[in-house]
């Protein structure tokens, strides 16, 4: 192996292998460096595919989408094991893995398994058990190691009873009683995912509402339909003091929250945030700044405070989401080595939560129109109305519309029901080439399909829209 390489890229996550992989089709000369044994980091190995598999899993064994559709009510099997639930799961990370690895080969991106620490802005030490360190350097660094769940010195973390989405995986056994702290993205799905299979679940947010960042309605119903659909109580405004577990027989934890509450459960989710995987880099010798939670701090390009040093994905925070992290990475590559490509992320980005309904946003919502200040309608239009939602049983899905009243340019959507994460982009497209609902209206969905529900969102914000310029006797005239 060769001692100097154009790129030398550290994590082997979403954003690392595209970033290689966008390098090395330009001809550059690429090194990886990725710690452990398999590649896919977070997204891969804990969290946004097995996540998202286990969901569906759940969703099988529970028969919860076919409840009382067809005549016939489902229940979880009794005999279901933990083996049952997980098969799916392995069998997609073994496909991810053996994708990943093929797409790094198939752009001659030279793979090293060992722990990587920066000793100066072109040079990295590479560290493996009982293997003499050895030494890479680079024209350009692209950091791209993650994130990790944060983890309280407070909270007794023993990887059985008490847990985060990282662990959560390796628990032997359904619980029977689980309390999920945090109503976050993680903590949402897995309440959803678990519940689905009959486990007792209770969701602690400290906040007024679920997924603060979504519309508000849309958050709403999120909780209204975990509540009467999955039995989940959830517990709002309210802060966790304690968590204790009992070592003696069951070995059973107790959560304690600030009013005195006492809730007990056979396995607690401590899901409050994450955390920049930025240890024992050598950032900070090296001269590369991060904030207070680890992420490292990047300009517009994705530079960090060392010119030659980039970094993207979850190790740099917000949005922290894997369709985004490869992009970034791609996009910090092209400035990187002054490839007139990728030159920013597309503004317009979607948003997906797998929870039990599926959730999806784009653009704008109500709260923030209103903070901006901008002139916007909405469109409403349920899949109950529509004619796939009445044959798949999703009677309380819907799309709501955000539009300028000017001249009705899309600005933002939010979907909840089945199938909302691939319905987002209709949306997503149209906002992407400053499309007004008009194209909605014009459009011919395929019918009985949910795209169809589009069409009578835009039919329906007109009619908001013309009663609210007959109630104020027209629209302004603008002199000019």
């Amino acid at each position: 192996m060769p001692d100097h390489f154009d790129l030398l890229v550290i994590g082997a996550g979403p954003a690392g292998e595209k970033g290689a992989a966008q390098a090395a089709y330009f001809g550059k000369k690429v090194c990886l460096v990725e710690r452990a044994p398999k590649p896919g980091g977070n997204s891969v190995n804990t969290g946004g595919l097995p996540s998202k598999t286990l969901r569906e899993t759940a969703l099988y064994f529970s028969g919860l989408r076919q409840r009382g559709l067809y005549g016939v009510e489902y229940r979880v099997k009794s005999d279901i094991t933990i083996s049952d639930f997980m098969f799916r799961e392995r069998a997609v990370v073994e496909s991810a893995w053996k994708l990943v690895d093929d797409n790094l080969a198939k752009h001659s991106v030279v793979t090293v398994q060992g722990h990587a620490k920066i000793i100066d802005a072109h040079t990295v030490e590479v560290s493996r058990f009982r293997e003499d360190v050895h030494r890479i350097t680079a024209d350009v660094i692209l950091i791209a190691t993650g994130s990790h769940p944060v983890r309280p010195e407070n909270i007794p973390f023993d990887g059985e009873i008490v847990v985060d989405s990282d662990t959560l995986l390796t628990l032997p056994s359904i619980p029977g009683r689980m309390v999920v702290v945090g109503g976050g993205v993680i903590g949402c799905e897995y309440a959803g995912t678990f519940a689905a299979l009959g486990v007792r679940v209770t969701l602690i947010n400290a906040r007024e509402r679920l997924l603060t960042q979504l519309d508000a309605e849309v958050s709403d119903a999120l909780c209204a339909e975990m509540t009467r659909r999955l039995g989940v109580q959830v517990m709002l405004n309210s802060e966790v003091r304690e968590i204790r577990v009992d070592n003696d027989g069951n070995r059973i934890a107790t959560v304690v929250l600030t009013d005195g509450t006492e809730i007990a459960a056979d396995c607690v989710l401590y899901s409050i945030g994450r955390s920049g995987a930025t240890e024992d880099l050598g950032l900070e010798e090296a001269g590369v700044r991060m904030n207070s939670r680890g992420f490292i701090l990047v300009d517009e390009n994705y530079r960090t405070t060392v010119p030659s040093i980039f970094a993207a994905g979850d190790v740099i925070g917000f949005p922290a989401l894997a369709s985004i992290s490869m992009e970034q990475a791609r996009v910090a590559m092209c400035h990187a080595f002054d490839l007139h490509y990728k030159q920013r992320v597309s503004p317009v980005l979607p948003y997906g939560v797998w929870t039990v309904p599926e959730i999806a946003m784009v653009g704008e919502t109500e709260e923030t129109a209103k903070a901006k200040e901008i002139s916007y309608e909405i469109g409403k239009s349920s899949f109950r109305s529509n004619m796939r939602g009445q044959i798949i049983g999703d009677l309380d899905g819907f799309v709501k519309l955000i539009f300028r009243r000017d001249d009705q340019r899309l600005l933002g959507c939010s979907i909840v029901g089945e199938g909302a994460c691939e319905l987002i982009h209709v949306a997503a497209a149209v906002m992407s080439f400053e499309g007004t609902i008009d194209y909605f209206i014009q459009a011919v969905f395929n019918y009985p399909t949910l795209s169809d529900v589009y069409k009578y969102a835009a039919y329906d914000g007109l009619q908001r829209l013309a009663r609210r310029i007959g109630a104020s006797g027209g629209l302004p005239r603008v002199e000019g």
